[in-house]
This record gives C-alpha cells, structure tokens and sequence, in this order.
C-alpha cells in the first residue's frame, strides 16, 4: 500500500533552496540535515525534499541539480504572490499570465535551478472545458 509520494529535488545549496520554500511558500521542516531537508507544509501535508546531489545516497553518475522539472504549487491568489516573489528578487522565468486550459500562473526558479509552477486554477477555454468534463 502506498503511504507517501513526493518529489526530492537535488540541489547544491540544500539549506538555500530549504530557506526559499519556507520563506516564500510557507513549508516547515520535518528533517534536517547539511545535505538532506525534508519539508511539509502544514496547511495542506505536501511533502518536498531536498538532497545534495553529492551525498553518497545518490547513485553514481547521476549527482546533478533538478533539471526539467516544474514543482507546481496551487495557491489561492497567485497574482498577490507573484508580485511578492517579483519584489523579492525570486527569479521570474515566466511572467505571470492566463492559459486557455484554466491556469493563471507565473513559474520562478528556486535557488537550485529547479522551476516552480505557482498556480491559481481559472475557468479554462470552452475548447477545453470537455476535457474537465465542464458542459458548454
């Protein structure tokens, strides 16, 4: 029976990238350790891990930093907190905008390189209501 799933994402400044997600998304510390963080937030559970892709846990040959992975976070006012994270200095990759398929979003990197999605679900597009399985 599965009992937990949750992304570790490796990263070379573990107590960096630990900071940013406490800081700015509000998680806590379950563990810690100087090359391992595990976080949870405590209003909704969800669970992410950091790791320094150094420690030697890590498979040989496959120590780097996340790379080609969006963390998505759904909030409830994106809009408010992407003018935060814009004010301070959180590296914006993609302005804050809405998609036809009922996001409006804005995706930042955290300290790590590793990109987070922070969201707010809209009203999609009639074009892709049906898939939400919304009558039109």
């Amino acid at each position: 029976m599965l009992r937990s799933c949750y992304p570790v994402l490796c990263t070379p400044d573990v107590a960096a990238s630990a900071a940013f997600y406490r800081e700015h998304f509000g998680f806590e510390s379950a563990f810690e350790a100087d090359w391992y963080v595990s976080l949870r937030h405590p209003d909704s559970g969800d669970e992410l891990a950091l790791l320094d892709p150094a420690h030697p846990s890590v498979p040989a040959g496959y120590g780097e930093a996340a790379r080609g992975v969006l963390v998505n976070l759904e909030l409830d006012d994106v809009d408010a907190v992407a003018a935060r994270l814009e004010a301070a200095g959180v590296p914006v990759v993609q302005a804050l905008r809405s998609e036809p398929f009922g996001q409006r979003h804005v995706i930042v990197r955290d300290p790590g390189g590793a990109l987070v999605d922070v969201i707010t679900e809209i009203p999609p597009a009639p074009e892709f209501a049906e898939a939400f399985g919304i009558d039109v």
